[in-house]
């Protein structure tokens, strides 16, 4: 049933400096992920499985591929009357400024906001992966008369200090909140939680980003200007003010905010029994519709790992990888431990008839190729007998056509790596 009360904003976050180089060409929420989606699927199809078909995207940094998935991949009947509308950070007659912060940046929407009827604004980040019922969370919010609800996950002391703490009673009231506190500041922060998770250790509520303000309060606090971001200024002032209540989030969630995180929860999927559910009929991811042949696997020795549609991999082996859309891998070549985003086109398709004219010529992984531990972005060709490993267990670096972040091997998005070439 949609839910004509919530209008849910998502933020695109700033230039994405942690994610480089998979964010030199593309915003944050545009990174694709699991081989065919991309990161702002997860916000928008959470929101569309929550009933909520009315979304705003805000984002000022290389937001033209992150417009042109959202334009080919959401469209909604006219009688839904639902909407997926980038707003780019723009200069107006009452602010000259890009967003200066999550706060600012929906303070500088609200006028595109406005302009549809709403009782309370969901605010989302786009770089998140989790399954989420939004609607539970509305239901939560609106039985405890609060005027903000923050959703949050309950974390052991080892990873707190990675995340806003929030302190709450048993009625789920927020009455302090800390930023990063460090291991020693950590006593007296925890919080009331379930016998199971007492045992666990996980007694420390850490904020996820995702919050639901009323209409009138969100205007309130956002009217002081000094206040640009949420976790840092808007909600430890509301902790004082307003009724905030916490909405307690069990499920898998991770923060897709660097190389090293992105890398794990991409390769997690591909686990045989992976945390997050990318199967669950109740809660289907949404992406763009391409329309392609099944992937064609010849000879092919293939362990743990994710092989999307449109694929062909001859006599090589694959392993504990996700493989992307349209991939080319050629004769034994072996695939370890690596994210392979694949191509827009085929090598074979003559390049005056492609949709994308910049990119290599031939995408793909060639002949008798090692790779391991790495990412190869989008329309990427890799010559014949190349190795790329990170032998040396470099963690930070770069070189002609590849970056080494948190030891993690890059090929960036359209680049050519030579055959023989050894990284």
């Amino acid at each position: 049933m949609l839910n004509r009360e919530v209008i849910a904003i998502i933020l695109g976050g700033g230039a994405g400096t942690r994610l480089f180089p998979l964010t030199k060409v593309r915003s944050k929420p545009a990174v694709p992920l699991v081989g065919k989606y991309r990161l702002i699927d997860i916000p928008i199809s959470n929101c569309i499985n929550s009933g909520i078909n009315r979304m705003f995207v805000a984002t000022q940094f290389n937001s033209a591929s992150l417009n042109r998935h959202i334009s080919t991949a959401y469209r909604f009947d006219s009688y839904s009357k639902g909407f997926v509308t980038i707003l780019a950070a723009e200069q107006t007659l009452s602010s000259k400024e890009w967003f200066q912060g999550t706060a600012d940046a929906v303070r500088q929407s609200l006028h595109y906001i406005d302009s549809y009827s709403h009782s309370q604004v969901l605010i989302l980040s786009g770089d998140q992966l989790y399954s989420m019922n939004y609607a539970k969370m509305l239901r939560h919010h609106q039985e405890n008369k609060a005027d903000i609800t923050i959703a949050t996950i309950p974390v052991a002391a080892k990873d707190a200090s990675g995340f806003g703490i929030l302190k709450t009673d048993d009625k789920y009231v927020i009455n302090e909140f800390r930023e990063k506190p460090p291991q020693e500041e950590l006593q007296g922060l925890e919080s009331y939680v379930n016998e199971d998770l007492q045992k666990e250790g996980r007694v420390y509520l850490a904020s996820m980003g995702i919050y639901i303000f009323n209409r009138k309060i969100l205007r309130e606090e956002l009217a002081n200007k000094d206040y640009t971001d949420f976790g840092k200024e808007i909600i430890p002032h509301a902790i004082n003010n307003r009724k905030v209540i916490s909405y307690p989030f069990e499920g898998y969630w991770s923060d897709i905010g660097t190389i090293r995180s992105f890398y794990e929860a991409n390769l997690d999927l591909a686990k045989r029994q992976p945390a997050f559910d990318l199967y669950n009929p109740d809660m289907p991811m949404y992406t763009h519709a391409r329309m392609l042949p099944a992937s064609k696997l010849q000879s092919t020795f293939i362990q743990d790992s994710i092989v999307a549609e449109g694929c062909i991999v001859v006599n090589s082996q694959i392993s504990n990888s996700v493989i992307g859309v349209r991939s080319y891998i050629g004769n034994n070549t072996t695939v370890k431990n690596s994210i392979i985003m694949g191509a827009d086109y085929y090598s074979w398709h003559d390049r005056a008839t492609r949709d994308f004219l910049v990119g290599a010529d031939a995408p793909g992984i060639h002949d008798e190729t090692y790779i391991e531990a790495a990412i190869v972005d989008k329309n990427v060709h890799i010559g014949k007998k190349c190795i790329i490993k990170n032998r040396d267990n470099v963690q930070e670096g770069e070189g002609p056509n590849f970056f080494i972040r948190d030891g993690i091997v890059i090929i960036p998005k359209n680049a050519t790596i030579p055959d023989g070439t050894i990284i």
